[in-house]
């Protein structure tokens, strides 16, 4: 494996398998007891929705989308998903993923960066992926989230949401 160093973690190219990089990822000393609360009192859900946590503004559409779906306009049936703490530790917000009936990844972009990390995790899984960003017109041009108004996003946030439930 080749091999680079950044800020003491290592990341490299699988030479068995050039299409993957691998990633260490130092292995999580703490548990939030909420968390764990949270994926408990939410297993029973069938609908699990992880999505982008992107930076950029697809990225914010997409989570913003995510959070009106699973706390607002489908609360009974979806859960959502922390990707960091489903990523990098196995206990609950991994577990619910792993466990749903059916597994949504709603990404900002076509990059699909929620789906690679958690197939990185979870060898073999099948989520649903629904592209944000061509659920929506906006300018194609725009990046940063400060590039729109926050009512404009939340506007866009909103269209993908509804179009996210009606499908359910």
């Amino acid at each position: 494996m080749e091999e680079s160093r950044c800020c003491g973690s290592a990341v490299g190219t699988d030479l068995k398998n050039p299409g993957h990089e691998t990633i260490s990822i130092e292995k999580a000393r703490n548990t939030c007891a909420m968390c764990e609360t949270y994926a408990s009192e939410q297993a029973s859900k069938p609908i699990a929705v992880m999505c982008c946590e992107g930076g950029c503004l697809r990225g914010e559409i997409a989570r913003q989308a995510a959070n009106l779906v699973c706390h607002k306009l489908a609360n009974d049936k979806t859960v959502r998903i922390c990707l960091g703490g489903a990523f990098t530790k196995d206990t609950g917000q991994r577990s619910l993923v792993r466990n749903a009936k059916e597994l949504i990844a709603l990404e900002g972009c076509f990059v699909e960066c929620a789906s690679r990390m958690m197939n990185g995790v979870i060898a073999g899984l099948k989520p649903r992926v629904i592209i944000a960003d061509s659920l929506i017109e906006f300018d194609r041009n725009l990046f940063g989230i400060d590039q729109m108004t926050e009512d404009e996003i939340k506007t866009l946030a909103l269209t993908v949401a509804e179009k996210v439930v009606k499908d359910l």
